[in-house]
């Protein structure tokens, strides 16, 4: 018999401690430490949220009232229940890391690597940790909000490539 909401964030908070919860039009949100994060979110699949839609990051940076630089967000669904949950993890410069999810789903792979190529949040333990969306060379975070709008010359540093040769 699948858990009430009620049950899934008292289990959260059995395990993780204090756990922030909010609901916002029918949605459950609840924010775990991110030492704890990854036994939490093995937890939540144990209980039956067994379909990862989507690892993303938002960058709190000059966000009013922001207590943490990145807010890392999982989206979570039970199939069978039909029950959606969304996981907040927040991380911090100078060394943002959170556990790699892989190993609990396996869709969590190119998730984490458009997270790390796009915001620069390392995820420990990922299998293959490369760029996913820019290029190798490219040295930068692009969707971090220090980045600056015009990039930095980048672009002008890598070779064209022509539609003959792609």
């Amino acid at each position: 018999m699948p858990l009430a909401v009620d049950d899934i964030l008292g289990g959260l908070a059995a395990r993780c401690g204090d756990v922030e919860t909010s609901v916002f039009r029918g949605q459950t949100r609840v924010v775990v430490p991110e030492p704890r994060s990854f036994e939490a979110l093995a937890w939540l699949k144990e209980q039956g949220f067994d379909l990862l839609i989507d690892v993303t990051c938002v960058d709190y940076l000059e966000y009013p009232g922001a207590k943490h630089r990145y807010g890392l967000v999982y989206l979570l669904v039970s199939t069978a229940t039909n029950c959606r949950l969304t996981v907040r993890v927040f991380v911090d410069d100078p060394d943002p890391t959170v556990k790699s999810v892989v190993p609990l789903w396996a869709a969590a792979n190119w998730l984490e690597r458009e997270v790390w190529d796009l915001f620069g949040i390392r995820f420990s333990g990922h299998p293959d940790l490369r760029r996913l969306v820019m290029p190798q060379e490219f040295t930068a975070h692009p969707l971090r909000k220090d980045y600056p709008l015009q990039g930095r010359g980048e672009r002008h540093n890598f070779p064209i490539i022509t539609r003959d040769h792609s």
